[in-house]
């Protein structure tokens, strides 16, 4: 019923630059609608705790991240990602936890909320296990009604949704000195949101993400890591990112990443001072979007304060 609302609404709509952006962006949201909900980040692997409630405290530090990211440069209206997290976990201490506030915008719709995270390790002789949780709400706003049709008022998009939903993950880490593996599914619940015309789900439609990597140090100024992010989500093929990066002296980390069926990209990483790192990544298009699109902008800044002088954490700086 909504493949018909969504043809249907097409033909209404002016020819115009503006509203051949607004039919890219319904036929995007109606992609998300029906698979993916969660916000897409480049640079996972730098700041886990995105897609991992189990990274909470895992750096045994005050852990400020803060990122922007800009898809599709050059398409009105594309997705827009801004976030800002903390997380935490005193030297010694089994429990780790954090805050995260985010707004993800597409065309007419945004999700903005917040989450609180909580984190339990096991502490073994040479590794650790860690299971996480995360909960908090999101609000849901699709402004249907600031569509121009030729047809004047139409009655798909003579109402607006605005509304707020419950959010929680569960996630679990297993990780050593040299390798980790983490399984997680950051939306659990399958909340819905419905109008008068359509029902929509929203917030949440089951993504499981399994990642995992490998460092190896390939002499005393490089190390490699090779890593790997499985996403499966309920209505969408299974998604890979194959990711490597390179640390040179622990100071600089270049990498490169390919998402199958969206884009390859390349990303770097550097260490300002001891507490102060940023990141940068750029997606090169490899889908039928790359038409439309210069490529994809993301940068992270990342503060660590409060680490204690010796720190025992497991490859603080590699995941």
């Amino acid at each position: 019923m909504y493949n018909k609302i969504i043809s249907n609404s097409l033909n209404k709509l002016f020819l115009s630059k503006t509203n051949l952006i607004i039919c890219l962006c319904l036929c995007f949201v109606h992609n998300r609608l029906k698979a993916q909900q969660e916000p897409m980040y480049s640079q996972y692997m730098l700041n886990m705790i995105q897609i991992n409630p189990a990274y909470a405290g895992n750096r045994a530090v005050d852990n400020f991240t803060t990122l922007y990211r800009k898809q599709w440069v050059g398409i009105e209206g594309a997705p827009t990602t801004a976030s800002f997290s903390w997380d935490r976990r005193q030297e010694g201490s089994n429990v780790g936890y954090g805050l995260q506030v985010y707004n993800d915008r597409l065309g007419l719709e945004s999700s903005s909320g917040i989450q609180a995270f909580y984190s339990y390790r096991l502490q073994f002789q040479s590794s650790c296990l860690t299971f996480g949780l995360s909960g908090g709400v999101l609000n849901y706003s699709a402004n249907f009604s600031q569509a121009i049709t030729n047809e004047g008022n139409d009655d798909l998009f003579s109402q607006d949704i605005h509304k707020w939903l419950p959010t929680v993950g569960v996630g679990a880490l297993y990780a050593s000195n040299h390798w980790y593996l983490g399984l997680s599914v950051p939306a659990l619940l399958q909340t819905k949101v419905y109008d008068n015309n359509y029902q929509a789900t929203s917030g949440a439609n089951n993504h499981y993400f399994l990642t995992g990597g490998y460092i190896f140090e390939a002499s005393e100024i490089l190390k490699l890591k090779p890593s790997i992010l499985v996403k499966a989500v309920k209505g969408a093929p299974l998604e890979y990112d194959f990711n490597m990066n390179a640390w040179i002296h622990d100071k600089l980390a270049l990498g490169l990443s390919y998402r199958t069926r969206d884009a390859i990209v390349g990303m770097f990483e550097i260490q300002i001072s001891p507490e102060i790192y940023l990141g940068y990544a750029y997606d090169y298009t490899t889908s039928n979007m790359k038409t439309y699109s210069n490529g994809t902008h993301e940068l992270m800044l990342r503060l660590e304060l409060n680490g204690p002088k010796m720190q025992k954490t497991l490859s603080p700086r590699y995941y």
